[in-house]
């Protein structure tokens, strides 16, 4: 029997799948479960409609995030800390204050700090490579630039 899933159901597929499962299972457990419905011609048809719909969103997605990676590609962010008598700053730079600061200096609203990926901890004045995810497979290599204010 065909269905689509209504939701992830664990070792099958996500939501949205359209599957051939064994009809016991989906008349005993998909269905009354309300975990999927089954596949008629015109379902498959509306599941056929918005998959197209889904593929043309993400194609713009990445489009979109391919353009502000050629926006940023190379571009520095500026950051000033406290430092003591040594050199060394009091804390680090964190992935939370980069996200601020790319808010701050070009206007970008939508990162997570879970986006900027960091190659070392940031305790000293200097400047520093890291990567912000833009898209699955999209990403902007940029310059942090750590002062002492």
């Amino acid at each position: 029997m065909k269905v689509i899933l209504k939701s992830d159901v664990n070792k099958l597929g996500k939501a949205g799948a359209l599957l051939d499962v064994s009809d016991g299972y989906a008349r005993n457990f998909l269905l009354p479960k309300n975990l999927a419905i089954e596949a008629t011609p015109g379902k498959i048809s509306e599941w056929k409609t918005e998959q197209a719909r889904l593929k043309a969103k993400d194609a713009k997605l990445h489009a979109e995030a391919v353009e502000l990676q050629k926006k940023l590609q190379g571009k520095a962010v500026n950051i000033s800390g406290k430092a003591g008598d040594n050199g060394k700053l009091f804390g680090s730079i964190t992935a939370q204050q980069i996200a601020e600061a790319l808010d701050a200096q070009h206007g970008l609203k939508n990162f997570d700090k879970r986006d900027v990926k960091l190659d070392e901890v940031v305790k000293q004045p200097g400047n520093y490579k890291f990567s912000i995810k833009l898209y699955p497979g999209v990403q902007a290599d940029m310059t942090l630039s750590v002062s002492v204010s």
